[in-house]
């Protein structure tokens, strides 16, 4: 997988790895990488398809199948456990990761993870219905005319809470990003298959059901969510509290479905308390918690 790192990038830092979510890319990472430039030792990660990663050669593009890589990635960074980081499809990949490789991950923040929810926003179905066969391709060629500006602009009022905010020079990368996309072969089908298994995700039951083994999770657990999110329903954030076995919750009032760009120092700040409440020793009957 291609890995993308802040110009400062201190290796001598507690790693972490940081998963973007379905149609996104390492660059969804690059503001908040830099707010946590001087604690944070962060690989950004593009998913195999996304990005500048090229596509799995078996044609996998399930859940557990980015898992396997975001595992087999942070294994070959051979130095502990790392503070894992998702944003939407990509924090449903790490709360699985946490959950069968606890081993690895020392904490995990999701922002807006994509996990099963009865209550899905009316602006999420057309990402769903990509799991249907046939829609796809009706969709590509519905917006076959669309420049990549056009393509980007729907995007970005779809995924910010305030789109009308976003500088242009960003609005301009996003853009040239999508332009590149475009011309890669394996686009569309990335794209299909990985929200294909998103959707299976969603329906497993047993062991491998995402709220179960959310309710597995071992490591401190920092959950932000976005009130104008228009792609998960901030209300399961309560569910997301409750099932996580030691959660801190964060709502961010104007964010929509990706904080960690619209918000970053927001979520550099929670991320911040949750490394310096996960590096204390934890409170027995011999070392009283003292108030202050």
């Amino acid at each position: 997988m291609a890995v993308r790192r802040h110009p400062e990038h201190d290796p001598a830092l507690p790693p972490a790895v940081l998963v973007h979510g379905l149609g996104g890319s390492s660059l969804n990472w690059a503001h908040l990488a830099h707010e946590l430039r001087g604690d944070l030792a962060a690989d950004l990660v593009d998913l195999p398809g996304f990005g500048f990663s090229p596509p799995p050669h078996d044609g996998d593009y399930s859940l557990s199948a980015h898992c396997r890589a975001v595992e087999g990635l942070i294994l070959s960074l051979n130095r502990g456990p790392v503070h894992l980081v998702g944003n939407s499809m990509g924090g449903a990949v790490a709360t699985r990761v946490a959950a069968r490789r606890p081993d690895l991950v020392g904490t995990l923040t999701l922002v807006s993870p994509a996990l099963p929810d009865l209550r899905p926003q009316v602006t999420a179905l057309p990402t769903a219905l990509m799991a249907v066969p046939g829609f796809s391709a009706g969709l590509n060629r519905l917006t076959k005319g669309m420049t990549p500006e056009q393509r980007t602009r729907v995007s970005v009022g779809l995924i910010f809470g305030s789109p009308d905010l976003l500088p242009d020079a960003e609005f301009a990368a996003l853009a040239a990003e999508y332009r590149r996309r475009l011309g890669l072969p394996y686009m569309s089908d990335a794209f299909t298959r990985s929200a294909r298994g998103v959707v299976a995700a969603y329906l497993e039951r047993g062991p491998r059901n995402l709220w179960k083994q959310a309710a597995a999770v071992q490591a401190p657990t920092l959950l932000v969510y976005g009130r104008r999110d228009r792609l998960v329903n901030s209300a399961v954030a309560r569910r997301a509290q409750a099932t996580f076995p030691d959660p801190r919750l964060v709502m961010v009032p104007d964010s929509g479905h990706v904080a960690m760009m619209e918000h970053p120092r927001v979520v550099a700040r929670a991320v911040r308390e949750l490394l310096a409440e996960s590096g204390k020793p934890p409170i027995t009957a011999d070392t009283p918690e003292t108030a202050g």
